[in-house]
């Protein structure tokens, strides 16, 4: 069984706009949660994503850091720009 990740909610948790820098939640739809970081200049982009040691790993079901996430980090960044979800979050 392989692992898709369905963005469900982005959030904004903090940002410096001055060097547009961006950081924001993302809730997946299997509940769970990870950190995104996102640079605005010369177009939004995503930097680096990882899970937030909320729950298990979905993919390797380990409770501790793993880097998992990265490789579907243009699967949820392709999900997260056709959903709008920056300028949803942005907007709150």
């Amino acid at each position: 069984m392989s692992y898709r990740p369905s963005v469900e909610n982005v959030t904004k948790a903090g940002s410096n706009e001055k060097e547009g820098l961006y950081e924001f939640i993302v809730k997946l739809a299997d509940g769970t949660e990870c950190r995104a970081f996102y640079h605005r200049f010369p177009q939004w982009r995503m930097t680096n994503i990882n899970r937030l040691q909320k729950t298990p790993c979905p993919v390797c079901r380990k409770d501790f850091i793993c880097n998992c996430m990265e490789s579907f980090s243009g699967d949820i960044g392709l999900q997260i720009e056709d959903g709008q979800w920056i300028d949803k979050a942005l907007a709150e």
